[in-house]
């Protein structure tokens, strides 16, 4: 399961129970010199080299192609990707990816996490509570409008204040004229900003998933290893003036599949990676940032685990949360294995040392300061700043969802006050309609779980800040389990009607109120402004100005023929189908419905390798050599997750859903020689649905055999 960025403290956590061991490879200076010869990069749709597929492939994708699939990809809001695969309609992507709606129409009786589920006519699907979906429907160069004329004596805080103001304006000023969802990214740290608009879909409906037991075969020991066998899918269906939306740019389903070798191609918005980044951000990473999050994430397991030990009720609504807390520890500890690396950070930091003297050596740069050095002042202020900006303006020592939306309404009725250019990023027009879905969700909350992962949270802050004042404010004099338990006790952010109301009476209403988890975020609003600033105008606009002259250097160096760092945009992979070789065992590329059944049979159908009862009824019926999972050597990461993987006729022949071990190493550096994403096939997906999950209309869908409409 891909990992990726939080969306919300729960529903997405922030990136072992078994040990596991990393056969990453070792790689050399010299083999870090020649990864460019590999099928590396997460492309930019706008600057996709065409000529590079060609000459390695001889195919060339013509404008039209690329327009289409762009068109035929949609961004799963919540922190995953997918795509359309019927004019009606209907979308897909992971299971993993989709698995917060599936817990949120979940009921006590009605687990269709466990159990699944089908709608077999329309007026059975469900609508999400607050999923959004987004296609990108254009892209357009900002990038001197948010530049602009800059004083070589402006200093960086203010060069990112002003930087930030003019994004929001270009933003509102889109979105205005447009009706879309206008974003704009920085690429490069800021050398290039591009603006981004959405058709952006909110009413968003399940048509299907599988039991978890299928999904997610093998559970967390399988995570991240290659072979696999999991129908990790799930379909949706968006809505227009309720009815299913009339999509033009679809991806039509191939019966084919896959070969050996064949090129093939990802659509999707990974996360973030740090392959540009500098020594000194990469050293951070390793020493600090990435050991407290393991630290974060084992405690917060074991809490989860012994919550689920308690009742059958409390195991069905931590599932999802113990799942995607146990994908991210061993995530970051696969992220962590090339940065202890020795050679791999050497390769670093000499291409550094090259790129650093290629700066210094231009007589344009003669009276201007070092970035790297920029940059690794900036860092020194992020250790300082590390524990009280994460757990206080980052939430870590608020692990509830209640107090999330407490701390959203705080922010955002002050920052609605300001003009829009002045506002906090988050807060901007352009991004409040989206804000807004999720604060008002209908989505369950359960108190007896945020009781104790508040309370949990809160004891973490305690631990880590010490005497710093805001812990007594936070506390109030009590142990952090009567803090928790109050705060949840006597809070009625639980009622959506409550949220509206002081969300709708802006300051005065948020001023009055005496619910105690919005006066908990009044009276730490200001300190943790403070640790806000000091970030934005030390760090962060350092990094931007700094990271930009690098950018500048690099591009005079060697051209413009690196893709910029994942930034959960719309990019397009490419790469062939291909197994590997492991320890002396030749891997091959593809896997089937045989052996799903030996892999339950070799652990004798327990739990994690229990395939779902409706499994084990239709195994006669089943073609057992039909592929279920293959790999290939596609360049991913966290944010592909349901990505569709599309051949040269732009026909589904799979989708995304993990890497193997050694592919978390992409973060930092791109390899071929054993890492390698994962796939669903969708050779895999049509005999599932229609031989055990009799899910023929379906079917029939997705192979475009019935009119529109869906249940017809």
């Amino acid at each position: 399961m891909i990992p990726g960025e939080p969306v919300r403290p729960h529903f997405s956590p922030e990136f072992l129970m078994r040990r596991v061991f990393f056969p990453f490879l070792l790689l050399s200076a010299f083999v870090l010199s020649q990864l460019c010869r590999a099928d590396e990069g997460m492309w930019l749709y706008n600057a996709f080299p065409k000529d590079k597929v060609k000459a390695k492939y001889g195919f060339e994708p013509s404008q039209a192609w690329l327009d289409h699939i762009r068109l035929g990809s949609v961004r799963f809001n919540n922190g995953g990707s997918g795509s359309f695969v019927s004019p009606d309609g209907l979308t897909f992507t992971n299971h993993h990816v989709g698995a917060t709606c599936v817990q949120q129409l979940s009921t006590h009786g009605h687990d269709y996490i466990k159990g699944g589920f089908y709608a077999k006519t329309q007026a059975e699907e469900a609508k999400c509570p607050d999923l959004e979906l987004n296609e990108l429907v254009g892209i357009e160069d900002v990038t001197s409008a948010i530049k602009g004329a800059v004083h070589p004596d402006t200093s960086s805080a203010e060069l990112g204040r002003s930087q930030r103001a003019a994004m929001s304006r270009v933003e509102k000023d889109c979105s205005a004229k447009t009706g879309l969802r206008c974003d704009v990214v920085t690429f490069y740290s800021g050398e290039v900003y591009n603006l981004y608009k959405y058709k952006k879909y909110t009413d968003v409906r399940l048509v299907f998933a599988p039991e978890f037991d299928a999904a997610f075969f093998g559970g967390d020991p399988d995570n991240f290893t290659y072979p696999r066998y999991d129908l990790d899918i799930t379909f949706f269906r968006v809505y227009e003036n309720d009815k299913p939306a009339h999509i033009e740019h679809y991806l039509r389903w191939s019966k084919d599949g896959v070969r050996d070798n064949e090129l093939i191609f990802v659509s999707g918005h990974p996360g973030s990676t740090g392959r540009q980044r500098t020594v000194a951000q990469l050293e951070f990473l390793r020493d600090l940032d990435y050991p407290s999050r393991l630290e974060n994430y084992r405690r917060r397991i074991a809490l989860l685990q012994n919550f689920s030990s308690q009742s059958e009720e409390n195991a069905r609504i931590a599932k999802e949360h113990i799942f995607s807390y146990q994908n991210s520890f061993k995530a970051i500890t696969g992220y962590l294995v090339p940065l202890d690396d020795k050679q791999i950070m050497a390769g670093k930091a000499a291409d550094e040392a090259r790129l650093q003297a290629a700066f210094k050596a231009d007589s344009k740069n003669k009276e201007l300061a070092d970035p790297w050095e920029q940059i690794a002042e900036s860092v020194k202020v992020q250790h300082e700043l590390y524990l009280p900006l994460n757990y206080i303006e980052r939430n870590r020592a608020f692990n509830s969802e209640l107090a999330y939306f407490a701390r959203w309404i705080v922010r955002a009725t002050a920052e609605k006050t300001k003009p829009n250019e002045l506002r906090l990023r988050e807060y901007r027009d352009s991004a409040l309609s989206s804000l807004e879905q999720e604060l008002f969700s209908t989505a369950p909350i359960y108190k007896s779980l945020e009781t104790v992962t508040l309370a949990d949270s809160l004891t973490q802050m305690r631990d880590a800040l010490g005497d710093d004042p805001i812990v007594g404010k936070i506390l109030n004099g009590q142990p952090p389990e009567d803090a928790a338990r109050n705060l949840m006790a006597n809070t009625k952010l639980d009622d959506v009607a409550v949220r509206r109301q002081l969300y709708d009476g802006g300051t005065a209403a948020v001023e009055a109120s005496t619910d105690p988890l919005i006066v908990l975020m009044r009276e730490i609003d200001a300190r943790s402004r403070e640790w806000r600033k000091q970030y934005d105008d030390e760090v962060d606009a350092v990094e931007r100005r700094a990271g930009a002259a690098i950018a500048r250097t690099r591009f005079a160096r060697s051209g413009y023929n690196q893709p910029p760092d994942a930034t959960f945009t719309l990019r397009l992979s490419y790469g062939t189908v291909k197994g590997y070789e492991e320890n002396g065992t030749k891997v091959p590329y593809v896997t089937n419905f045989a052996g799903a059944y030996q892999h339950a049979a070799d652990h004798a159908n327990q739990p994690p390798y229990q395939l779902p009862e409706s499994w084990m009824k239709v195994k006669a019926k089943l073609k057992l050599t039909t592929p279920l999972n293959y790999v290939s050597t596609a360049d991913i990461i966290g944010g592909n997750s349901g990505s569709p993987t599309v051949n040269k006729k732009g026909e589904i022949v799979g989708i995304i859903f993990d890497g193997n071990i050694q592919s978390l190493g992409w973060n930092f550096v791109y390899d071929d020689k054993q890492a390698r994403a994962v796939h669903v096939d969708s050779r895999g997906i049509l005999e599932a649905l229609r031989q055990i999950y009799n899910a023929s209309s379906l079917v029939d869908e997705l192979s475009g055999t019935r009119g529109n409409g869906a249940g017809k």
